[in-house]
């Protein structure tokens, strides 16, 4: 069992997420993957307890089906469609990484304009360009930012709309969507090799990789801080996504109420270690700066002339990544055809290929809407979509089990040990509070009265118009004693040597700096926009603190409860705001069509 867990949480994540979760918070990544383990073991209790009270095979829309009724059924399975067919995306992104880099090598070089997607293609181009302009040589880029600019200025135009797409993504979708139409089937001795393979690449990058590892690079260990650590919560959560496939087995387990709980716990702490020690293996051998790619294990391994195993790693996740994309190309067309039986999408749903038997209609369907966003979504959106529309289906479920905890209802063989949350979550919630204002008195003051924040060095270069640039440039060499010709008048480079020896400086600075004062600070609402998914976190917990205060709530699913809504409160505001788009367009459809032809209505 505990093998079983292991195999559904190792997968896409390790392959491609972990880089950019590594880039965004540095070395100190690691705390939060301890932390999102936390949020997934409790969340995992939850879908076991529903799972064993569920007879039938089961995900977050049967069970919530089962405790809230239809509305919140549909809407747990228009999120699960970010699970599936938006985490195909992010899978077929990183697959073309890592097969083209495969390709490069074997000195076979793809033009950049067909490997990468319009979106990275366009804003990497235009930053590219500011950092140049304010002094910054071309090879002195980050990797991705020279793809980027060689993509924009290769690509052919049609009526000055640059052509940039990721094909082999595009091609890796078409394949496994004809695989899954004509019915192929994954057998369960390719399953256990490929899961063996994966564990094996991981083994061997860990060997390897220890050998190159410059613990210089884990100074600083913490580069962008708290706030940059958690920035990378759907990068690391993603790493997780499948940990729920282990509750399932709840009715074949002989002892679920023990084995259960201690399998999902060892699975989970096991796939931390492991990791832990990847990221730790990662950012010591090459600067976390340069891990904003989709292929990190064997990015690493180029940047160590080790093109021989990087090779190796590459063939492994081309053929591990496809192995993932055809369970999750499968499943999305199956959980289609389960609402339209229920009679929430229209019966074509439900079709089966009269010679392949498979659900035809729905798979095409899914094959278009992974295939058609993976040729312009870049990495970052689509694993925070992925993650925001998981999360959002977890927490469904942990609430779930709170709304069912004193009803009447037929138990399974699994019940999560209760543990009475009602003096435990409030003082939690206040000691928290307190600690923050303790430990972080500034932050939090900062975060209460929407103070300006400086803009980092990268985000302040890349906006400057030219005449600032050089006026910045000028200030900072006679007024802070720069040696310009060491950071070869890079002004970036300048301002980030500042920064690093003391954040204080770096503000007076920009404060002082001879330029308009637009460019200086983040302010007013365009700083507050961005702390209203936390604010509503805060409000969220006033109320659940309350709920499990009155109604003596179990603690276990009320953790998981929280962390989810906390992890979703970590994700940029642009990302809630797509999916309550996306969640309004399924009510839409809930209320136009799938009320009217449901069966439990009828």
């Amino acid at each position: 069992l505990i093998f079983f867990g292991i195999a559904a949480i190792v997968g896409a994540g390790v392959f491609s997420t972990i880089g950019q979760a590594s880039f965004d918070g540095g070395p100190a990544v690691i705390f939060l993957f301890i932390f999102t383990a936390l949020a997934c073991g409790f969340a995992a209790m939850a879908y076991a307890e529903f799972a064993s009270m569920v007879p039938v095979s089961g995900s977050a829309y049967t069970y919530s089906y089962v405790a809230f009724g239809e509305v919140i059924a549909w809407i747990i399975g228009w999120s699960l469609i970010m699970e599936y067919a938006v985490g195909n995306i992010t899978l077929a992104i990183s697959w073309s990484d890592y097969f083209t880099g495969l390709l490069s090598n074997m000195n076979i070089h793809l033009p950049q304009w067909i490997q990468m997607d319009y979106l990275s293609a366009s804003n990497g181009f235009n930053d590219a360009v500011a950092l140049m302009n304010s002094g910054k040589a071309f090879d002195k880029l980050p990797l991705n930012l020279q793809h980027a600019h060689a993509a924009w200025n290769e690509a052919p135009t049609f009526f000055g709309f640059h052509l940039v797409a990721d094909i082999p993504a595009l091609a890796i979708i078409v394949l496994i969507t004809w695989l899954v139409y004509r019915g192929m089937k994954e057998s369960i001795n390719a399953s256990n090799i490929m899961v063996y393979v994966k564990l094996a690449v991981i083994a061997l990058v860990l060997i390897v990789g220890i050998f190159y590892v410059d613990t210089n690079n884990w100074d600083p260990f913490a580069p962008n801080g708290f706030s940059g650590v958690l920035k990378g919560v759907s990068a690391v959560f993603f790493a997780y996504i499948g940990f729920d496939a282990i509750s399932t087995t709840a009715e074949e387990c002989k002892n679920p109420q023990r084995d259960l709980p201690r399998s999902m716990i060892w699975s989970i702490v096991i796939c931390t270690v492991l990791y832990i020690a990847i990221a730790l293996v990662l950012t010591g051998m090459v600067n976390y700066k340069s891990l904003n790619v989709g292929d990190p294990l064997a990015f690493v391994f180029d940047q160590v002339n080790l093109t021989w195993f990087a090779g190796i790693v590459a063939v492994s996740a081309v053929v591990a990544l496809a192995r993932v994309l055809l369970v999750f190309q499968m499943g999305q067309p199956r959980i289609w055809m389960s609402m339209s039986r229920d009679g929430l999408l229209p019966p074509k749903f439900a079709k089966v290929h009269p010679k392949y038997k498979t659900p035809s209609f729905a798979t095409i369907v899914t094959g278009f809407v992974v295939a058609i966003p993976a040729l312009f979504m870049n990495l970052t959106m689509v694993t925070d979509l992925c993650s925001i529309g998981t999360l959002f289906a977890f927490s469904l479920v942990c609430a779930g089990v709170l709304v069912l905890q004193d009803k009447d209802v037929p138990r399974g063989k699994f019940r999560i040990p209760y543990l009475n949350g009602k003096f435990i979550l409030p003082i939690g919630f206040v000691l928290a509070i307190a600690a923050s204002f303790i430990w972080n008195k500034d932050g939090v003051e900062a975060f209460v009265k929407n103070t300006p924040q400086v803009y980092d060095p990268t985000s302040l270069v890349t906006q400057l118009p030219k005449e600032d640039v050089s006026s910045l440039t000028a200030y900072v060499i006679s007024s802070y004693q720069v040696n310009s010709d060491v950071y070869d008048n890079d002004l970036e480079a300048m301002l980030g040597s500042v920064k690093e020896k003391s954040f204080t400086t770096y503000e007076t600075l920009v404060k002082e700096a001879p330029i308009n004062e637009l460019y200086k600070f983040e302010k007013g609402f365009q700083l507050f926009k961005h702390k209203i998914p936390m604010w509503l976190f805060l409000i969220a917990m006033v109320g659940l603190c309350y709920w499990s205060f009155k109604k003596n709530l179990s603690l276990i699913p009320m953790l998981g409860l929280v962390c989810c809504i906390y992890m979703m409160a970590e994700l940029t505001i642009w990302n809630w705001l797509y999916f309550s788009i996306w969640l309004l367009i399924g009510l839409v459809i809930y209320f136009s069509y799938s009320r009217h032809h449901s069966k439990l209505n009828k």
